[in-house]
C-alpha cells in the first residue's frame, strides 16, 4: 500500500484520493496532504517527487540542486526555496557559524595579544613569555582557528577554481592562506629563509592577523546570515500565526478537528477571538474581523453573510458560520508566502551590471597584489619580500567584494519582506526596479478608484414595463456574470424578494453586455452602444434619462427584450475615502494619474473632475486598454497599471508595471507584478515610496562597497607608504573589509522600520 509522502499515514486506497503523476500512482489521505505534495518546489526540468527539497542560491536563483550546501558561483549558503515555519532548520547555518565564530574569537585572542603585546607601553612581554615560546603558543593556536574555523572559506575558495568563478572566497583564502603558510613554514623550516628576511635573528610572523581575519569574516558571515534569516521573520511570523484548530459542523452536530483534516465545503463555525481557520464566505452570521495581518490596515472590517473571510485574521465580536472554499496552498495566506518567497529569491536588472562588474574585479585585484607583491620586492626596504608580502595578502583581503555581491540581494529581501508585512505583494526585484522610474499610472475606476460594490439606485422602465418585471428579467440575466455591476443588480434583486429564473445561452461580451434566454426570451443587458451594434432601437426619452444620470456619476445599464429596450438601470459606485488622499500623493510624487475605464464617458469624467484626474479614457473595451498603455509607452512614458478584472489583464501585463487589487479576479492578479491585498489606491502610493526606498538603499549600499575597495586596494597596495610611511596590516585589511559588509547589512536592514 502506498503511504502518503507527506503524512506518512496509511491509508485506504478506496477512500483515498489519487493521482498519477510521471508514471508513479500517489494515494493521499487528504485534500491538504495532497497539496502539500503537489506544490513542493522543484527544478522547472525534474519531476516533483515525495520529500524532495530544493535549494537554490539567493544571489543566482538558476542554481538549484535537491540537498544542501553552497553556490558554486559566489560560495554563499544555498537556501530551500520554500519558506517554512520552523526555522530550526533555516538556523543550521548561523549556528555552525556562530560555534565557529565564539571559538575562533577564544584562540584568537591570546594570538593577537602574544603578536601585539610589545606595543603596550610600560610593558615586557618577553619577561612574561619568551619569544620562542611566543611564536609556537602563536601557531598553536591560530592553527585550528584557520583551519578549522576557517576550513570553509577554503573549501568554497577551491570551488570557485573548479567551477572558473572567482569570487570572494577566491581572496579571503589566498590571503589568509599566504598568512598562515608564510607563518607556519617560518616556525617549521625557519632555515629555508635567506638572512636578509630575519630581524633579530627571526622570521616575523602574520599568525594573528590569519586568525584575526579568519574570526573577521566568520563575523561578517554570521551576520549576513542572521539577517537573511530576519527577512524572513515576517512571513514565518504569519504563518506561524494561523489557526490549528477549527469548529466543523456536520449533521447539525460541532466537532474541533485540526484544520489540516478540513476539506473543500466544509462548514465552520468561528466565535468571537478565534482565528478565521481558512478561506471561504460566510453563510450566517456577522462580526468585525481584524484583517491587519493580511492588509497591513489596523482598523477591523465589517464581514456579513456572503462577504468572504481570509484565514489567519482574527474574529473580534460576532460569531459566524463560514463555507470553505480554499485549504492548503490555495489559501491567501500560503499563496503570499511562496509570492514573496520567490521574490525574495528574484534578481533586479541592477544586479546585472553588479555581476558583470564582479566578474572583473577579482581578477582584477589578483592582478593588483602581484604587481604590488613585484614592486615591494624589487623597490621596498629591507626586509623587502616581508613588505612585498604583507602588501600582497592586504590588497588580496581588503578587496573581498562580498559587500558588492550583498549590496543588492540584502536590499530586496528586507524591501520585499517589508512589503509584505504592509499588504503589498511583490512578484519579483524587477518590479521594484522598475516602479522607482514610472511617470503615468493608469487605473480602473470600478473596484480601484470606487469602492467596487455598487449599489442600484433607480430603476426605469419604457412604456408598457412594469418595474418589478424589469429588474426580475435583468437580474436573471445578471447572475450569470461575474462583473461588480451585475453583482449589483442581482442584490438590489433579491433586496427587494425577486425570485430569479433560470439562464440558458448565456454569453458574455467583453466590454459590452450580456445576453442570454430568460423565459424563452433572448434578453440584453449592457451599454447603450452594445445595444445599437445589437439592433435595438433605443428611446429618445431614455436616452435623455441616462444622459442626466451619467452626468450625476452614476452608471447605466440597458435592458432589452426580444429586441425592444425594456428600460434602465442606473448604478452609483461611490468614490473610496481614501481615493482623493491617494490621487494627492501621487501628485506630489510628481506622477501623471490616468483614469481607464469601460464605463460611460460622461459618468467617468464627473469622477475625473472630482479627483482631479490628469487625463480620461472611456467606454473602452480590454484592448483598448492595452492600446494606450502601448500608446504611452511609445511616447516615452513610463507606466503604471492598476486594475482588478479580467478585462485589465491585458493592459496589466502590457505595462512597465502592473498592479492587481487583491479583491479582483486571478487573472489580473497573475498578470501583475505587484498585487495589493487590499484594494486600495493608497496601496500603489505605498508600493511607489518602497520602490523608491529600496532603490535608493541599494545604491547607498553600492557606495558603501566601492568606496570601500576603490580607497582600501590603493592603501593597501602602499600608495601611501612614500608619503607617510604608511603601509597596511591584513589584519587592518580584514576589520575594513568586514566592516564593508556590515555596513552593507545595517543599511539594508534600516528598510524594515521604513513608514509607507
Amino acid at each position: 500500500m502506498d503511504k502518503d509522502p507527506i503524512c506518512a499515514m496509511e491509508v485506504d486506497q478506496s477512500k483515498a484520493i489519487k493521482v498519477t503523476q510521471n508514471g508513479s500512482t500517489y494515494y493521499f489521505c487528504s485534500e491538504h496532504c495532497k497539496n502539500k505534495f503537489l506544490t513542493r518546489s522543484t527544478p522547472k526540468d525534474s519531476a516533483r517527487l515525495p520529500g524532495k527539497d530544493i535549494y537554490t542560491c539567493p544571489m543566482h536563483p538558476e542554481i538549484e540542486q535537491n540537498k544542501a550546501g553552497i553556490c558554486p558561483k559566489c560560495g554563499m549558503s544555498l537556501e530551500l526555496k520554500t519558506v517554512s515555519i520552523k526555522s530550526e532548520e533555516e538556523d543550521v547555518e548561523a549556528r555552525i557559524l556562530a560555534n565557529k565564530f565564539w571559538m575562533g574569537l577564544t584562540l584568537t585572542i591570546p594570538v593577537f595579544f602574544l603578536a601585539l603585546g610589545e606595543m603596550i607601553p610600560g610593558f615586557n612581554l618577553k619577561a612574561v613569555v619568551p619569544s620562542h615560546l611566543s611564536r609556537w603558543i602563536q601557531f598553536v593556536f591560530a592553527t585550528p582557528v584557520v583551519l578549522w574555523a576557517g576550513n570553509i572559506f577554503f573549501v568554497k575558495a577551491w570551488q570557485s577554481i573548479l567551477n572558473k568563478s572567482l569570487n570572494m572566497f577566491t581572496l579571503i583564502a589566498m590571503g589568509v592562506g599566504a598568512a598562515y603558510g608564510f607563518s607556519a613554514i617560518a616556525i617549521l623550516f625557519p632555515g629555508v629563509f635567506p638572512e636578509s628576511l630575519k630581524k633579530g635573528g627571526e622570521i616575523g610572523l602574520y599568525f594573528e592577523a590569519a586568525a584575526v581575519i579568519t574570526v573577521l569574516v566568520l563575523l561578517g558571515q554570521l551576520l549576513e546570515a542572521r539577517a537573511r534569516n530576519k527577512t524572513g521573520h515576517a512571513i514565518k511570523a504569519l504563518l506561524g500565526l494561523a489557526a490549528k484548530n477549527a469548529h466543523r459542523i456536520r449533521d447539525g452536530k460541532e466537532e474541533e478537528v485540526a484544520v489540516d483534516n478540513i476539506q473543500k465545503g466544509d462548514l465552520l463555525r468561528v466565535r468571537p477571538g478565534e482565528k478565521v481557520p481558512l478561506d471561504g464566505i460566510i453563510t450566517e452570521g456577522k462580526s468585525t474581523i481584524d484583517e491587519a495581518m493580511i492588509s497591513g490596515e489596523p482598523i477591523p472590517v465589517v464581514k456579513k453573510e456572503g462577504d468572504r473571510v481570509i484565514g489567519a485574521t482574527v474574529n473580534q465580536s460576532g460569531t459566524f458560520v463560514m463555507r470553505t472554499e480554499k485549504v492548503g496552498s490555495e489559501t491567501l495566506l500560503s499563496q503570499i508566502v511562496n509570492m514573496v518567497a520567490e521574490a525574495q529569491r528574484s534578481r533586479a536588472p541592477i544586479q546585472k551590471l553588479v555581476d558583470q562588474v564582479s566578474g572583473y574585479f577579482v581578477p582584477a585585484v589578483l592582478i593588483c597584489a602581484v604587481i604590488a607583491f613585484i614592486v615591494w620586492s624589487i623597490f621596498g626596504p629591507k626586509p623587502a619580500l616581508a613588505y612585498a608580502l604583507v602588501s600582497a595578502i592586504s590588497v588580496l583581503i581588503i578587496a573581498c567584494p562580498c559587500a558588492l555581491g550583498l549590496a543588492t540581494p540584502m536590499s530586496i529581501m528586507v524591501g520585499i519582506g517589508k512589503g509584505a508585512q504592509s499588504g503589498i505583494l511583490i512578484k519579483n526585484a524587477e518590479a521594484i526596479e522598475k516602479a522607482e522610474r514610472i511617470t503615468h499610472v493608469l487605473t480602473d475606476k470600478t473596484g480601484t478608484l470606487t469602492a467596487g460594490k455598487p449599489r442600484v439606485t433607480a430603476v426605469i422602465t419604457a412604456k408598457d414595463w412594469e418595474e418589478r418585471t424589469l429588474l426580475n428579467i435583468a437580474a436573471s440575466l445578471e447572475q450569470s456574470s461575474e462583473h461588480p455591476l451585475a453583482r449589483a443588480v442581482v442584490d438590489y434583486a433579491k433586496e427587494q424578494g425577486r425570485e430569479l429564473m433560470p439562464v440558458d445561452d448565456f454569453q458574455s461580451v467583453a466590454g459590452g453586455g450580456v445576453k442570454g434566454k430568460v423565459n424563452s426570451k433572448t434578453v440584453l443587458a449592457g451599454k447603450q452602444k452594445f445595444m445599437e451594434e445589437a439592433g435595438v432601437i433605443l428611446s429618445e426619452e431614455l436616452k435623455n434619462k441616462a444622459a442626466e444620470l451619467q452626468e450625476k456619476a452614476q452608471t447605466v445599464i440597458w435592458v432589452a427584450v426580444d429586441g425592444q429596450t425594456a428600460g434602465i438601470l442606473a448604478i452609483s459606485d461611490p468614490i473610496k475615502e481614501t481615493t482623493p488622499e491617494a490621487i494627492r500623493a501621487l501628485h506630489e510624487m510628481g506622477l501623471k494619474v490616468v483614469m481607464l475605464t469601460g464605463d460611460n464617458k460622461k459618468t467617468a469624467q464627473a469622477i475625473a473632475k472630482e479627483l482631479n484626474i490628469n487625463s480620461v479614457y472611456a467606454e473602452l473595451e480590454p484592448k483598448d486598454k492595452q492600446d494606450i498603455v502601448k500608446k504611452l509607452r511609445a511616447e516615452g512614458a513610463k507606466v503604471m497599471m492598476a486594475g482588478d478584472g479580467i478585462n485589465d489583464a491585458p493592459a496589466l501585463a502590457e505595462a512597465e508595471v502592473g498592479i492587481a487589487m487583491g479583491t479582483g479576479t486571478d487573472v489580473a492578479i497573475e498578470s501583475a507584478g505587484i498585487t495589493l491585498v487590499k484594494g486600495d489606491l493608497n496601496g500603489i502610493v505605498k508600493a511607489l515610496r518602497l520602490s523608491r526606498s529600496v532603490m535608493r538603499n541599494i545604491r547607498q549600499n553600492l557606495f558603501f562597497a566601492f568606496v570601500y575597495n576603490a580607497l582600501g586596494i590603493p592603501i593597501a597596495a602602499g600608495i601611501l607608504y612614500p608619503f607617510l610611511g604608511l603601509l597596511l596590516s591584513p589584519m587592518i585589511a580584514g576589520a575594513a573589509m568586514s566592516f564593508s559588509s556590515v555596513s552593507v547589512i545595517a543599511n539594508s536592514l534600516r528598510l524594515r522600520n521604513l513608514t509607507l
